[in-house]
């Protein structure tokens, strides 16, 4: 069984959550701190974390980073904090989702699915793609570059992989929110460049040689 830990400190949403989620038939495990879920991470290993921001001693986005130091687990916050510094720099901490108190519980199950089902495998082999010193191999959702594997999260890795099934193909942003996105995402245009700008960094640092190149005014294209 998928299962999902939550934390935040306040009770009613964590029960909200648990709730909606546990009819979806996902099992759910509650935290009320970063501390308490860390403690539980020694001897066990979610399939993804719901975080808030503003929890009693460290907080989510301390959480967040600690999490991404060993772990690849799609993160999800919802919080009170909707500030658009909070939500950048909890994408950029390798989050890939974010929304704001109050939010739809029946939006967050979506969001929820929508990141399982990117996840899911395909069902028929699917060969790797070469882009000269760049090798994704979509089986395995890993990607190397001159040989050594890349960590990647779950929005970037999505959103490389679309632009590289087609490389030298321009992609609106639009497009973009709605392939890799999967709904209206209430982030708008934003997430899809500061994905982008997350994969530059990482991509550039190892010297790739394809790269994300911006189509102004429009979107953006991979080019080999």
């Amino acid at each position: 069984m998928t299962t999902i830990w939550v934390v935040d400190d306040e009770e009613n949403i964590r029960n909200l959550i648990r709730r909606y989620l546990e009819k979806e038939g996902f099992k759910i495990r509650t935290f009320k701190s970063s501390e308490a879920a860390e403690n539980a991470l020694i001897s066990d290993i979610p399939d993804m974390f719901i975080l808030d921001i503003m929890l009693p001693g460290s907080d989510g986005l301390s959480l967040c980073r600690k999490i991404r130091e060993t772990y690849e687990l799609p993160i999800i916050f919802v919080s009170a904090r909707g500030e658009e510094f909070d939500r950048v720099l909890g994408l950029e901490l390798g989050a890939d989702d974010y929304l704001a108190k109050p939010f739809s519980p029946r939006e967050l199950v979506i969001r929820v699915k929508a990141i399982f089902r990117r996840l899911q495998p395909a069902e028929s082999v699917t060969r790797p793609l070469t882009l000269k010193n760049m090798v994704i191999y979509p089986e395995k959702r890993k990607i190397l570059i001159n040989g050594i594997e890349v960590p990647f999260s779950t929005k970037e890795y999505d959103l490389i992989y679309f632009l590289a099934s087609s490389p030298g193909q321009p992609f609106s942003r639009e497009k973009l929110l709605e392939k890799i996105w999967s709904y209206d995402y209430d982030g708008e245009e934003r997430a899809v460049d500061d994905t982008v700008k997350r994969i530059r960094k990482k991509i550039r640092g190892k010297e790739a040689l394809p790269e994300i190149s911006t189509v102004w005014g429009y979107g953006y294209r991979l080019d080999v």
